[in-house]
Formats: C-alpha cells, structure tokens, sequence
C-alpha cells in the first residue's frame, strides 16, 4: 500500500530497481487516482507493506474509496515516520523520495531511493496472486436484501439495478460490465 502525506492507495506491485545503501524502487499508479496527483506534488512516499491476516477494512478504505472524499487514516492506527503514515497493521515499510517520474497512457511510474525502512514481524506478505485468488473472501461484500446486485470482481463495487447498462464502466476501478456478477 502506498501512502502520500495526504493520502493513499492500494498499489498492485512495488519493484526494486536498483541495489546498494538507498536503493531504488518503482510503483506504479493510475492517473485517474488521487494518490498519482499528490505524488506529483510531493517529495516522498511511503509503502506500508500488507500481511496476507491484513485487516480487510484497510483493503476496503484505501482500495476503493479517493483521498478527494474521506480521509482514509480517519479510523486506521498509523505511525509517522520521516513525516509519513505508517500504517501499524503492516509488515513493515519504506519511505522513498522521490527521484524520477515515467507517465504512459493511464499511469504514472513513480521512482523512489529508500531513505528509512523497517520491518515490524516475518509474516506473510500479500501478493497480488494472493489477493486475486481470496478478495471475494478478503472484501466479503454485502448487499441490500431484495435488491438486485451486481458486484465488480476487481474492486468490490456495488451497482444496484436489473441489468448493468452495456457501456457500463465501474466508477471506482474501471473495468467494464463482463467483470460484474450478478447476486441477489
């Protein structure tokens, strides 16, 4: 998970790009987050790295909601580390300063150098492998009794309706209409 001094995000992978005393990482994020426009106005991030026991609500809050709307620290235990969150509920984390920026069609590659990390326990990461394979167990979402439901299996998103419109897109991750199932 990546943080900024004023938000946040759910990112798919974080990549060392480079070794030695402050190393280089790069994460990717999509321009149409919040999180990639405060990246362009700050100096540093942080990666609070997620354990697979992770507390789902943090999934929820800084995967499918925006900065621009809730403050998504509001109910979730940080520490401040090099003036950055922290979340506690994490394996450990990196905070980078930012060094270098790559845009492309619909994300941002942001280049970090190390320049504080820790590690709190030796549990089990969670890899995005991981994640595809558990969310609906991990999201366990919950929809209004007698309402048709259609739920995004990317994200989590709820659209409440007979049938999804055909050029439907998921407002928070994107996707089109083939990536909703139907519950009732």
């Amino acid at each position: 998970m990546l943080t900024t001094i004023n938000g946040g995000c759910i990112v798919d992978a974080v990549s060392q790009i480079s070794s030695g005393d402050n190393p280089l990482i790069a994460v990717s994020v999509m321009k149409k987050n919040y999180t990639n426009e405060l990246l362009k106005t700050n100096d540093k991030f942080a990666i609070s790295i997620l354990s697979k026991d992770v507390n789902p609500e943090i999934i929820k809050t800084f995967g499918f909601n925006s900065s621009r709307d809730i403050n998504k620290f509001e109910n979730i235990e940080i520490t401040k580390v090099e003036d950055m969150n922290i979340i506690n509920d994490s394996l450990g984390y990196m905070v980078c300063e930012i060094v270098d920026s790559i845009d492309n069609d619909t994300h941002t590659l942001f280049i970090g150098k190390v320049i504080e990390a820790d590690l709190f326990n030796d549990k089990e990461a969670m890899s995005y492998n991981y994640y595809q394979e558990h969310k609906e167990e991990l999201l366990k979402v919950t929809t209004e009794k007698g309402k048709t439901a259609w739920v995004c299996i990317a994200c989590g998103y709820v659209y409440y309706g007979d049938e999804l419109p055909d050029d439907f897109k998921c407002p928070v991750c994107g996707v089109g209409k083939e990536y909703f199932k139907k519950q009732k």
